[in-house]
């Protein structure tokens, strides 16, 4: 049985918490891509956390090639 969470436990309501998943990538992903990742990463907190799909929420953070840095070289100058 699920636990009751948050001010709605206390009304006797379920409540689920909203987990949230961010993700920086270089930027270049196509969006049938990202739509592929978001379905696995929903489908897995769905199955692991108990919660409901409409619950997960998952950000993209596009970062381009001229941001990012690794031992002291751009990614763009890779």
């Amino acid at each position: 049985m699920k636990k009751l969470i948050g001010p709605s436990a206390i009304r006797g309501k379920w409540r689920f918490g909203l987990p949230t998943v961010i993700i920086e990538l270089l930027e270049g992903r196509t969006e049938a891509q990202k739509a592929e990742l978001a379905k696995a990463i929903t489908d897995a907190m769905v199955r692991i956390l108990g919660v409901p799909p409409n619950a997960v929420t998952i950000i993209y953070h596009d970062l381009p090639r001229q941001n990012i840095a690794s031992a002291g070289t751009l990614f763009s100058q890779r």
